[in-house]
C-alpha cells in the first residue's frame, strides 16, 4: 500500500506545480496530523430522589440529557450540563445553575470516600434534605470519578474558565481550539412505577405460662435512604438497627428454646419496609393488626414497642418516647433497666431519655414509634442520635466503613461509619436490659452488673459484622427492594432460622390518593462524545475557503507567477555559471 502511495506522490511531482501543491499539502497535513484522542466515554450515573409523597413531589423531575458539557465556572449555563466535583460543590453553586436554567447537573463522587476532608463529607450531608425539599425539573445525576471522567471535567473546565478572558480575541481562539463534550443519557423519561409493593416481615416467639401475656414488640426498618437511590447503603441508618434485631432474635429464640428460660412474654420481631418514606410498611402492618383482623398480638397486652434506629456509633444511647412512661408501667421498667445496665456494666456510655410530641401537622413523622403512638401503642425508639434531624439518617454518605480523615483543627476524626466494637457493645447493652424485663430479674434481687448474655451465649460480633456487609453490599432505597428481591427473600430466610410464624405484609398505593409513588430510570448509562464548538466548524470553512480562493488565483495567473520566480532566482543562476 505504501509503494503505490510513493508512486502516486512521484507521479504528482513530476506534473504541474498546482495540481502538487493543492492536492499534496492537505494529503501530508492529514498523514502527519497526531492520531485522535478517544472519541467518546461511557459511565454509568445515578440519577437524584423522585417520588411524591403524600401528594407532595420530591426531588427531580426529569431523566432526558442531551447538552453539552460545562463547569460552573462558565458565565452561561443555560441549556448546558454542569459538572460538579464534590470537593468544590456547595449549595450556592447547584442554585446558579438552577437559576440559569441549566440542562443538567453531574456532581461527580470520589469512588473513595476516605480521600475527602471531613468538613466536606458533613457539608454534603447536610445539604442533602435541601437538595430533596422541593422538586425541580432540571435532571440532577450522580457519577463516581475515574480517570477519563476527571480527564473530561479537567478540558471542560479550562474551556469554562477561557470564556471570561479580558480579550474577545482570547475568548474566539480559546474557544476554537479547547475540546467539548457532549453528553448524553441512554434511557428514557422517567414514569411512575404501578403496583410497587413494599414488603415488611414479621416473626415471633411464643411465652410460656397462659394465653394472655404480654407482648414485647421490636421493631427496625430496613430500607435506606440518600440524595440517589443507587448509592444509598444505610450502613448505620439502618443497617446497624436490623442487624441489632436479628442478633436478638438468635439470643432470645435459645433463651426460650429451654423450659428453665422460657419466659412469660412473647416477643414480636417486625422488620419493616418504606421506614424511610413516613414508615409506610408499619402503617399497614398495623392497620392490618388493629383493624381488619380479630386474633392479633397487637390487639392484647402489649407491654411496649421498642424500635432500634442507628446504633452502629457513638458512646451516647437516647431513648426518644412520645410520651414519658408512668412508674410501675412496662416502659418504665425498661427505661430503668437500660440505666441500671449502661451505669453497671458500660460505664462508657452515657443513656438519656428524649422527649418529643408527635407532631401530626408534620409531612414525616421523626421516630418509627411514633407510628405506634398515633395507635396509642407505647413505644420509644432507641438511637445513638440524639434528634431525628441528624443528617446521617438519610445521606449516601452513611456507608459500611469511611477512614479516619484529618479535620482543619488538627484533630483525627472518623467520618460516617459502622463501629463494630459499639455496634457489638450496644447489642449487649440492649440484650440485657430485656432480659432484665423478661425475667423481671430487679423485682427478683439481681444486682445491676448480673450479666446473663456470656460464654456460649454471648453477643457474636462476627455474626454483626456479616450481617452489616452483607447489607451493605447492596442499596436498599425502598424503590429497589421489591417482593422478589433476595434481599428480602434472604431476610425472611434468617428469621425463620430463629423464630415461629414468619410472614410477609405487603403494601400498595392506593390507585386513587396514593400515599407514594415511585419512579424508574433512577440508574443509566451517560455518553460523553467529543466535540469541537460552532465557531470551529464556521472558522475551519473560513479557512478552507480562503486556501481555495487562493489556489484559483494561483491557477488563473500561473503565467505571473511563474515569470516572478523566474526573476527572483535567474540571478542565482547567473552567478553560478
Amino acid at each position: 500500500m505504501f509503494e503505490e502511495a510513493s508512486e502516486v506522490f512521484e507521479n504528482m511531482f513530476k506534473s504541474s506545480f498546482p495540481l502538487t501543491f493543492i492536492v499534496f499539502l492537505p494529503a501530508v497535513l492529514i498523514l502527519v496530523s497526531p492520531l485522535p484522542a478517544e472519541a467518546a466515554h461511557e459511565f454509568t450515573v445515578y440519577r437524584m430522589q423522585q417520588y411524591d409523597l403524600q401528594g407532595q413531589p420530591y426531588g427531580t423531575r426529569n431523566a432526558i440529557l442531551n447538552t453539552e458539557a460545562r463547569t460552573v465556572e462558565a458565565e452561561v449555563l443555560s441549556r448546558r450540563c454542569v459538572l460538579l466535583r464534590l470537593a468544590d460543590f456547595s449549595y450556592e453553586k447547584y442554585q446558579k445553575a438552577l437559576r440559569q436554567s441549566a440542562g443538567a447537573v453531574v456532581i461527580i463522587l470520589p469512588k473513595n470516600m476516605s480521600t475527602m476532608p471531613q468538613d466536606v463529607l458533613q457539608q454534603f450531608m447536610e445539604m442533602e434534605p435541601e437538595l430533596l425539599a422541593t422538586e425541580t425539573i432540571v435532571p440532577v445525576y450522580f457519577a463516581l470519578e475515574d480517570d477519563e471522567l476527571l480527564s473530561i471535567y479537567k478540558q471542560t473546565q479550562i474551556s469554562s474558565s477561557s470564556q471570561i478572558s479580558s480579550s474577545a480575541a482570547e475568548v474566539l481562539l480559546h474557544t476554537a481550539t479547547a475540546n467539548g463534550f457532549q453528553m448524553v443519557t441512554s434511557g428514557a423519561q422517567s414514569k411512575a412505577v404501578s403496583d410497587w409493593a413494599i414488603t415488611s416481615l414479621e416473626g415471633r416467639l411464643a411465652g410460656v405460662g397462659g394465653e394472655d401475656l404480654p407482648t414485647i414488640v421490636l421493631v427496625a426498618h430496613y430500607d435506606s435512604f440518600g440524595v440517589a437511590p443507587w448509592l444509598s447503603y444505610g450502613a448505620d441508618s439502618n443497617g446497624s438497627g436490623v442487624s441489632v434485631l436479628l442478633e436478638l432474635a438468635r439470643l432470645f429464640s435459645r433463651l426460650y428454646t429451654y423450659k428453665r428460660t422460657h419466659a412469660a412474654y412473647n416477643l414480636l420481631f417486625f422488620v419493616s419496609g418504606g421506614g424511610k418514606f413516613n414508615y409506610q410498611g408499619t402503617k399497614r402492618w398495623l392497620e392490618d393488626n388493629l383493624d381488619h383482623t380479630d386474633s392479633s398480638l397487637l390487639q392484647d397486652n402489649v407491654a411496649f414497642v421498642l424500635c432500634l434506629d442507628t446504633l452502629g456509633n457513638g458512646d451516647s444511647l437516647h431513648l426518644h418516647v412520645s410520651k414519658p412512661p408512668k412508674e410501675g408501667s412496662p416502659q418504665y421498667t425498661l427505661l430503668r433497666e437500660l440505666e441500671t445496665v449502661a451505669a453497671s456494666q458500660y460505664s462508657d456510655v452515657k443513656f438519656s431519655m428524649v422527649h418529643k410530641k408527635i407532631n401530626l401537622a408534620d409531612d414525616t413523622l421523626a421516630w418509627e414509634h411514633e407510628r405506634f403512638g398515633i395507635r396509642r401503642l407505647p413505644a420509644f425508639t432507641l438511637s445513638h442520635l440524639e434528634s431525628h434531624r441528624h443528617a446521617l439518617r438519610s445521606s449516601i454518605m452513611d456507608m459500611r466503613s469511611v477512614s479516619p480523615s484529618q479535620d482543619g483543627a488538627g484533630e483525627v476524626t472518623a467520618g460516617p461509619h459502622v463501629d463494630l466494637k459499639k455496634l457489638g457493645r450496644n447489642t449487649k447493652l440492649i440484650a440485657e436490659a430485656l432480659a432484665r424485663v423478661v425475667y423481671n430479674l430487679t423485682e427478683k434481687g439481681a444486682p445491676g452488673d448480673l450479666q446473663i448474655f456470656t460464654e456460649q451465649m454471648q453477643v457474636q460480633e462476627e455474626q454483626l459484622s456479616s450481617v452489616v456487609d452483607w447489607l451493605t453490599a447492596q442499596p436498599r432505597a425502598a424503590q429497589l427492594v421489591d417482593k422478589d428481591s433476595s434481599l428480602v427473600s434472604t431476610l425472611e430466610y434468617y428469621l425463620a432460622r430463629y423464630l415461629k410464624d414468619v410472614k410477609r405484609h405487603y403494601v400498595k398505593a392506593d390507585k386513587r390518593d396514593p400515599e407514594f409513588v415511585f419512579y424508574d430510570q433512577l440508574k443509566q448509562t451517560m455518553n460523553a462524545y467529543r466535540v469541537k464548538p460552532a465557531i470551529f466548524d464556521l472558522l475551519l470553512a473560513v479557512c478552507i475557503a480562503a486556501y481555495l480562493g487562493v489556489m484559483y488565483l494561483a491557477v488563473q495567473n500561473f503565467g505571473v507567477l511563474y515569470n516572478i520566480l523566474r526573476r527572483v532566482t535567474q540571478p542565482k543562476a547567473a552567478k553560478q555559471h
